[in-house]
């Protein structure tokens, strides 16, 4: 059995896309594996994930970050509440007042990605949310032994996300995700077949508590990704969602030292580690200052350990809430393991109703 390597599949489709040349560009089409006849998009597929047979979970585009705040903060947002949480931590969405549409952008070295979010706020029952990402991971062309171009394969991810988060208690936000993700391997050209297609549906549960009356500190526990195995060429290759345990703490500093009602400062520290093998937990630290009441002007930074593929070190964001319109940028300032090249701009864009 050849076991299929997502985290090899990932670097070579982010060389597709930027043409580094990172993986071997002319994969032959007439290559075949498991039965599959040559020439067909299972072999194809076959061909690329038996690359480096080192990858035990499918699905790591799901890690990819998402959201102006949350990049600006370098991913510690499992703790805090706002617009963005459906990305996240559903159980931050529990206390919006009002109804928003969301535009939220990112040009990732692996692909474009670009997501709707529809929140309906009706308070105190709770907000329902429904979003949509797609990630464009871009093209690449499909030839044969002799290098002769057949078509073009293209490489689309697709999430779908309905969630739910209501207050609980006075003291306790809980809130949970239900997503269908696809991955998608399609071909246009002389193919001969349409493609290859992997979909899977699972969870994300969590809650936000406050602890303390006496103090604004905040924590945050939730588990992303909890559903069963993602199969893109058959059943013998499925291998598990990259499941996620995630736990935050935030505490606004400046009441230490201000008596101000119009402005916050969160800093924030969350551990995320493999739900299936505990013990390697990745560090991200975030701060977000906050200055007005109406109208908002938001500063932010963040630092992130890193992983496999995901990006290390700092990351800034700027956020401005004008009258019915939210607009937020965040970015990461260190390269990826990828590619010696910084992360591009990340943009959300709101409006609330």
């Amino acid at each position: 059995m050849v076991r299929v390597s997502t985290e090899v599949w990932i670097r070579m489709v982010a060389a597709a896309v930027l043409a580094a040349g990172l993986a071997s560009p002319g994969v032959e089409a007439q290559q075949s594996n498991g039965g599959d006849p040559p020439g067909t998009m299972a072999a194809y597929a076959a061909s690329i994930f038996s690359a480096e047979p080192s990858s035990t979970e499918n699905g790591l585009t799901l890690l990819l970050p998402i959201g102006a705040r949350a990049v600006g903060m370098g991913r510690a947002v499992t703790a805090q509440r706002g617009t963005e949480s459906a990305f996240w931590n559903p159980a931050g969405l529990a206390r919006i007042e009002n109804g928003r549409f969301l535009v939220l952008r990112g040009d990732h070295l692996a692909g474009e990605a670009t997501a709707l979010s529809l929140l309906l706020a009706r308070q105190p029952l709770g907000t329902l949310t429904f979003s949509y990402q797609l990630l464009d991971l871009g093209d690449q062309d499909f030839v044969d032994k002799d290098q002769n171009v057949l078509g073009t394969v293209s490489f689309r991810d697709h999430l779908g996300i309905v969630s739910f988060a209501s207050q609980v208690l006075p003291w306790l936000d809980t809130g949970l995700n239900f997503k269908v993700f696809q991955t998608r391997m399609t071909c246009r050209g002389q193919c001969t077949d349409s493609g290859v297609t992997g979909t899977t549906y699972f969870l994300d549960a969590g809650f936000l508590a406050i602890p303390l009356q006496a103090l604004p500190l905040r924590l945050g526990v939730m588990v992303a990704h909890l559903g069963p195995d993602l199969q893109l060429i058959n059943a013998e290759q499925a291998d598990p969602l990259p499941t996620r345990l995630r736990v935050a703490a935030t505490y606004e500093v400046l009441n230490h030292f201000f008596d101000r009602e119009d402005m916050e400062l969160w800093a924030t520290a969350e551990l995320e580690d493999r739900f299936r093998d505990l013990g390697s937990p990745v560090l991200y630290l975030g701060a977000e200052f906050m200055a007005g009441r109406g109208d908002q002007v938001f500063l932010r930074a963040g630092y992130g350990q890193g992983q496999t593929g995901q990006p290390a070190g700092m990351a800034v964001g700027l956020g401005i809430h004008y009258q019915q319109f939210e607009i937020g940028v965040g970015k990461a300032l260190s390269s990826t393991s990828l590619l010696d090249e910084s992360e591009p701009v990340q943009v959300t864009f709101g409006v609330i109703f």
